[in-house]
């Protein structure tokens, strides 16, 4: 994965709260277990007017104008902003896969439901937790500024406003590693991979039936 140290981007603000993952990305798009192909679908309920369809030519369809990642000043937003209880919901890991292809890298939110905010952090994004004063000030901001823009630093865990002004956010020191190095829990197995093979030649040598090895 591709390290996450500091983002910097145009920012979306999703004024809703308790988005649940049927929202993020609807039940009938989850046929497939590859983490590709489900940005053209996020939001779908909200981005288009007619029921959306695994494998539907999204270009013919008839989008919801008022709908925030359909406004212009939005396009190519990085970073999403969004209310309480963010990723409620059903524990689909899809959800994360599609905001992550659709281009979203950081989502920040007044709080976030408990196995979303993992599935983020497992699949390279970084769900920040802010207060609801601040996150009102964010909105009020991004609403009233076009091409309004964030930046932020993982490693001083801060968000950063376009005067300058900081806010801290919390996240866990070993998910922080992860994603600051771009590991995720098999890639941080591997950097270990020279002592897992000597583990495994040295049980193989000593309990070679296990291994289905012993010769009579």
């Amino acid at each position: 994965m591709k390290p996450y140290i500091i983002e910097a981007g145009i920012v979306a603000p999703l004024d809703r709260a308790n988005v649940d993952t049927d929202q993020i990305i609807p039940k009938q798009f989850l046929k497939s277990i590859k983490r590709t192909g489900f940005g053209a679908n996020l939001f779908d309920e909200w981005r288009y007017l007619d029921e959306g369809y695994p494998g539907q030519d999204n270009s013919v369809r008839p989008i919801n104008t008022g709908f925030v990642l359909n406004q212009p000043r939005y396009q190519g937003a990085n970073i999403l902003l969004a209310r309480q209880n963010f990723g409620c919901g059903s524990s689909r890991e899809h959800a994360p896969w599609a905001l992550a292809e659709y281009g979203f890298r950081t989502v920040i939110a007044s709080s976030f439901a408990d196995i979303f905010y993992n599935n983020c952090l497992n699949n390279g994004m970084l769900p920040v937790t802010l207060a609801e004063d601040v996150m009102d000030v964010l909105f009020a901001e991004a609403e009233a500024t076009e091409g309004y823009q964030l930046t932020v630093d993982l490693a001083q865990q801060l968000v950063i406003r376009p005067n300058g002004q900081t806010h801290a956010f919390e996240v866990d020191a070993f998910r922080k590693h992860f994603l600051l190095n771009g590991l995720d829990e098999i890639g941080l197995t591997l950097q270990d991979s020279e002592a897992i093979h000597a583990f495994e030649d040295k049980a193989k040598a000593a309990r070679p039936w296990v291994f289905n090895t012993l010769h009579v």
